[in-house]
């Protein structure tokens, strides 16, 4: 304005920013020398400026910019696009990465949803007494976590550490079988278990190979007269097996063990029993060991099969027998497993017939000085005196009709030559018909207890034996 006073213009001044000296523009440092002025300095402060310098400019080489030292270089060249490549960056990335978490929390959500489905359904179908598996269907498979879930899974395997504690460090032990001691344990919801733990130090060779035998076989296959196994273990040189716990022992403790002078068992139930127990070994499934201690007895006195040792699942109907070191317990093996070493289906009916004699008569298979208890039972039945035969405790009290059918079948079981005995499904339909003379028995209030000669009539294919 003092340019344009002192010279009268009326327009914009256009002239030389650097003359006269006086009025040099503002922010604005010149040198004059003989040929002329130039503009040595420019300050642009103040004037709320944005964007680069004019290219013009910058390539003045005796031009000094001053500029913020915290922006980048005015004069550098930058690319148009590269904002708006960064707000499309982030457009295109904040969606993709909000759907992806959507997507995480929609997983989550569903695997906790099936997890409490698979808890409830597992509850029911393996842990509650009696539920139940339709006959040789196997299940998903499935073994209970110790952190109170049920996982599904067809190895079953938990750790040692979920053993100590479901068992309380091992506080309990409720049995002691072939395989070793075992335990009582609880999981969480107070679901009791047993834990069957190995006793052979260092675990190898017989041991192992028992061991996977048994998980082999009962892993995948649910009977409603079968233990269910529950899981297994088998590190830090430990080998367990977790089974559902069954309250009310073995048959062996109510016939001849530590409940058997508490209260006699009654012939009805006895034959109840052993007709649950005949079903469960109706499986094609080598047991091997059926003996009174294998038989146990879960609510309202079910009973059901355990300890599979050498259990094997037949592969295909081709084939008939397994071999083995040694299977069985004394008293209860097959005759013909000696000469051949061969366990069959037909083992497991010898090992049962025995059974039937022991429920029968109260006593062991094997007494010293007197002999097996097939032996004794044959005598008896010959003389055609069966009132020697039965357990003297039941005083009694059962159906005449009923003992001699079961005395028959168990002495059709127990046959030398393993091609003569039964098959265990024509064992339960006539443990069957023993049960029903037996209720009718209950129901009638008949008395039918001091004839020993009386004998049922058998179908022809089940003539019994010579008296």
């Amino acid at each position: 304005m003092a340019i344009k006073t002192k010279y009268q213009v009326n327009k914009n001044w256009m002239g030389d920013p650097c003359l006269p000296k006086e009025f040099v523009w503002t922010g604005l440092q010149c040198r004059c020398d003989g040929v002329g002025c130039r503009i040595i300095s420019l300050d642009l402060s103040g004037n709320n400026f944005d964007g680069t310098i004019p290219e013009a400019l910058c390539k003045k080489g005796s031009l000094n910019f001053r500029y913020n030292t915290y922006n980048d270089d005015p004069c550098k060249e930058k690319s148009p696009n590269k904002r708006n490549i960064s707000v499309l960056t982030i457009a295109i990335v904040t969606p993709v990465v909000a759907v992806l978490l959507v997507c995480l929390v929609l997983i989550l959500c569903f695997c906790k949803k099936k997890r409490e489905q698979q808890v409830t359904q597992s509850l029911v179908h393996q842990c509650i007494p009696h539920s139940v598996h339709p006959a040789g269907i196997p299940n998903s498979g499935s073994h209970i976590d110790i952190r109170g879930h049920i996982l599904m899974s067809d190895d079953h395997e938990i750790t040692y550490e979920e053993l100590v504690k479901i068992t309380d460090n091992f506080s309990e032990c409720i049995g002691q079988g072939g395989f070793g001691p075992v335990y009582r344990g609880q999981l969480q919801g107070s679901i009791q278990v047993a834990v069957k733990m190995c006793s052979r130090k260092p675990i190898h060779g017989q041991g192992i190979r028992e061991f996977l035998a048994e998980v082999d076989s009962l892993k995948t296959v649910h009977h409603k007269n079968l233990v269910l196994l529950i899981g297994y273990c088998t590190n830090k040189n430990h080998l367990a097996l977790i089974y559902e716990y069954m309250p009310n022992g073995s048959l062996f403790d109510h016939i001849r063990g530590k409940k058997a002078n508490v209260q006699t068992m009654s012939w009805l139930l006895r034959t109840k029993i052993m007709h649950e127990a005949a079903q469960g070994c109706v499986l094609p499934i080598i047991h091997s060991d059926v003996k009174s201690h294998n038989i146990l007895l879960g609510e309202n006195m079910h009973a059901k099969i355990s300890d599979f040792g050498l259990s094997k699942s037949y592969i295909n109907e081709a084939q008939t027998h397994i071999s083995a070191t040694a299977a069985g317990t004394i008293g209860y093996i097959d005759p013909e497993y000696y000469f051949s070493s061969r366990l069959t289906m037909k083992s497991d009916v010898f090992s049962f017939g025995v059974v039937l004699l022991e429920t029968v008569t109260g006593e062991p298979p094997i007494v010293p000085g007197v002999g097996h208890v097939v032996q004794r039972v044959r005598q008896k039945v010959s003389d055609g005196d069966i009132s020697a035969i039965v357990d003297p405790r039941l005083e009694g009290a059962y159906d005449m009709g009923s003992v001699w059918k079961v005395v028959d079948i168990a002495l059709l079981c127990t046959r030398e030559v393993s091609d003569d005995r039964p098959t265990m499904t024509e064992v339960v339909e006539q443990l069957k018909h023993a049960l029903a003379l037996e209720e009718a028995h209950r129901i009638d209030g008949r008395s039918d207890n001091g004839q020993g000669s009386i004998k049922p009539d058998l179908s022809a294919d089940w003539a019994p034996l010579a008296r």
